[in-house]
């Protein structure tokens, strides 16, 4: 039996879009945002760390490792230079400006799981990443309607918290099938 650890790292996306829904309701224009680099610094060290893991070992079977490893990776290096940023008080343009190839990477992998029926629930995963990486495209261009629009800050954390749904949706699923599927196994130090 392989290595599955995909319920972390999509409880990771789960925690991350809805920490960043927040962010644009409430982080975006505050006067010190630097109280959001904690939240984004744990999301993208989950992600970094599990994603770099994922496209080293190839833990998954088949294709998996590059539509859930490259995406987490790339998702915990946006996060990572997030929090960086937000820490240090610099313009998360740069950041932005990388969000949005890692979008184009992501819808790409969505319109895919979708295609080839990846996962126990391609369409609703499929969204999910599609969703997402609408989101990264949209964060350049987006950052500064952020700061002058209420009503776009409401769009755009309503938008992340469809996505956080499927995340969920996709996360919760997976987990209770996880949970079911290795009751039963054993490490190879324990097998006879």
């Amino acid at each position: 039996m392989f290595i599955d650890y995909l319920t972390l790292l999509m409880i990771n996306m789960v925690a991350g879009t809805a920490l960043l829904a927040y962010y644009v309701l409430k982080g975006v224009t505050a006067e010190d945002s630097r109280p959001f680099a904690a939240g984004f610094l744990m999301v993208g060290l989950v992600a970094f760390l599990g994603g770099a893991h994922m496209v080293t070992t190839w833990p998954l079977p088949g294709s998996y490792n590059i539509g859930f490893g490259e995406s987490t990776l790339l998702f915990g290096v946006v996060f990572l230079g997030a929090a960086w940023a937000l820490a240090k008080g610099w313009d998360l343009m740069p950041v932005a400006i990388y969000a949005f190839f890692a979008g184009i990477d992501a819808v790409l992998v969505g319109w895919r799981i979708i295609d080839l029926g990846l996962t126990k629930h391609p369409l609703a995963s499929g969204i999910g990443f599609l969703l997402a990486g609408l989101g990264g495209i949209a964060a350049a261009p987006g950052l500064a309607l952020l700061k002058k629009s209420q009503t776009f800050r409401y769009i755009a954390a309503a938008v992340l918290l469809v996505v956080t749904a499927f995340w969920a949706y996709t996360f919760y699923s997976s987990l209770w099938g996880h949970l079911e599927s290795f009751s039963t196994w054993l490490p190879l130090t324990m097998v006879k």
